[in-house]
C-alpha cells in the first residue's frame, strides 16, 4: 500500500518503470471474501459500464455508486439500468466537487477499491475555472478521503492520453507530458497532486473511448456522419487519413480499472489503446461501411488556412450545419430528447495526435477483448441508442 508522501510529478513518477508481471489474484468466490467498492461518477459512460461489469460478474459483496447525476436522468441503456438495480448496488447522489458531497460518498462503509470516475462527464470548451473545481478539485478532494479512510487498497483515477505530448509515435507511460486539451491539463494536475498526496493511487489513460454510453468520444464524429447522410453530401474533415485518433472499448477500459485495482504492486500509470492504431482514415472508412457516405479530407494546406483563420470560428460554422439535418432527423424519428450531438469543440480541431502504446498493461495478464475498431464494434454503440430511441433509426 503506498501510503508514503512523494514528491514525485507525474512525468518523474513513471520515468523508470519495472514491468508488472505479476498479475491480480483470482476473485473470490465466497460471498464473505468479496470487496466493497466505491465508484465516483458511477452514471458516467466509464461507470456505468464498470457497475454492469462487476454486476454481471459477481465480483463484488456491495458497490456504492455515488454521482451528481440521477441514474433515471443519465439516458442509461437497459442493461445498464438493470445492473443499477441489482441488490448489491447502492445509489447515491452527491455534488462531489463539495466536501459534504465527498464525506456522503464515503461514509458508513469500508471501501477496498475506490474508482474516480467523474471528469469523463464534462464537456470540452468550459473555462479553466469549470475544470479546476469539477476534475482537480474532485480529485484532491476524493484522494483525501480515500487516503484517510483504513480499508482503502487502491485509488483507481480514470485520466486520460490527452496528456501526452502530440506525436505521430505512440508515447509510453513515461512518455513527455504536454496535454492539448484543458481536460488533460486538470487530469495531469489531478494525477501530480494525488501522487504528492501519498495516496493509494493508480492512474488509468485510455486513448479515445468508444461503445454503450459513448457521448463525447467517436460519437460526435458519428453523428457528423448521420448529418452528411441526411445532407446526402461528402463528409470532408479538417488535415488528412494520418492524424493519428487511437481508440479502445469501453468494455476493454472498464475491465481494466478492475484488474489494476486488484494488482499486487501496480505501475504508477497504465495506457489503454488497441490494437488497431485508429486514425482518422481508418474510422472514416468505418463510418463510410456503416452510413454509405462518402468521406475526405481538407488536407494540410486547407487546415493550416483554416487554423490561421481561427478553429473556433470555424467550430461554429460547421457545428450549425452538422447540428440542423440532425435536428430534423431526431425530429422526424419523434426523439424529443437526447444526450447525443455532433457538436466538436474547437479544442478537438487541432492537429493534435493521440497515440499511445497500450502494451504496458498486458504484461500483467491483462488481454483486450475488443483489440480491432471495425464498423461492427462502432455500429454497436449506435444500435444501442437507437434502441434506446436516442438515434434516428437511419441504418
Amino acid at each position: 500500500m503506498l501510503r508514503k508522501k512523494s514528491t514525485k510529478s507525474a512525468e518523474d513518477a513513471v520515468a523508470s518503470l519495472a514491468i508488472s508481471a505479476e498479475p491480480p489474484p483470482p476473485e473470490p468466490t465466497d460471498d464473505a471474501e468479496k470487496p466493497a467498492v466505491l465508484i465516483l461518477g458511477g452514471c458516467g459512460f466509464v461507470g456505468r459500464n464498470l457497475v454492469t461489469m462487476l454486476v454481471d460478474r459477481g465480483s463484488c459483496a456491495y458497490i456504492r455508486v455515488v454521482d451528481k447525476t440521477m441514474p433515471a436522468m443519465a439516458f442509461l441503456s437497459d442493461a445498464h439500468a438493470a445492473a443499477f438495480k441489482a441488490p448489491v448496488v447502492e445509489f447515491k447522489q452527491a455534488d462531489l466537487a463539495r466536501q459534504q458531497g465527498v464525506d456522503k460518498a464515503f461514509a458508513e462503509k469500508e471501501f477496498k477499491y475506490v474508482f474516480n470516475l467523474t471528469y469523463d462527464a464534462i464537456p470540452y470548451g468550459q473555462s479553466d475555472e469549470v475544470y479546476e473545481q469539477r476534475v482537480l478539485a474532485v480529485s484532491k478532494l476524493a484522494g483525501a478521503a480515500a487516503k484517510a479512510h483504513a480499508a482503502c487498497a487502491r485509488f483507481v483515477e480514470l485520466s486520460t492520453a490527452q496528456i501526452y505530448e502530440s506525436t505521430d509515435k505512440a508515447a509510453t507511460e513515461g512518455g513527455k507530458l504536454k496535454p492539448w486539451t484543458k481536460q488533460a491539463t486538470a487530469k495531469l494536475k489531478a494525477e501530480e497532486e494525488l501522487r504528492c498526496m501519498g495516496v493509494p493511487l493508480v492512474c488509468v489513460r485510455p486513448a479515445t473511448v468508444y461503445g454503450p454510453g459513448d457521448v463525447a468520444g467517436l460519437s460526435p464524429r458519428v453523428l457528423v456522419a448521420a448529418a452528411y447522410k441526411q445532407l446526402n453530401e461528402k463528409m470532408k474533415l479538417l488535415w488528412d487519413s494520418k492524424l493519428r485518433l487511437n481508440t479502445v472499448h469501453v468494455t476493454d477500459v472498464a475491465t481494466a480499472l478492475w484488474h489494476v485495482a486488484r494488482l499486487p504492486q501496480p505501475e504508477p500509470a497504465y495506457n489503454l489503446a488497441d490494437k488497431s492504431d485508429s486514425s482518422q482514415g481508418s474510422i472514416n472508412a468505418a463510418l463510410e461501411a456503416i452510413f454509405g457516405i462518402d468521406t475526405g479530407f481538407a488536407g494540410t494546406v486547407g487546415s493550416t488556412a483554416v487554423k490561421a483563420m481561427g478553429l473556433k470560428g470555424f467550430s461554429e460554422g460547421v457545428n450549425e450545419k452538422h447540428m440542423e439535418p440532425w435536428a430534423e432527423a431526431c425530429k422526424k424519428a419523434g426523439i424529443l430528447n437526447t444526450p447525443l450531438t455532433p457538436h466538436i469543440d474547437a479544442e478537438l480541431l487541432a492537429h493534435n495526435h493521440l497515440a499511445c502504446d497500450g502494451s504496458l498493461i498486458e504484461a500483467s495478464g491483462f488481454r483486450y477483448a475488443v483489440p480491432q475498431l471495425t464498423p461492427e464494434t462502432l455500429r454497436q454503440q449506435v444500435d444501442v441508442y437507437i434502441g434506446q430511441k436516442l438515434f434516428p433509426p437511419m441504418l
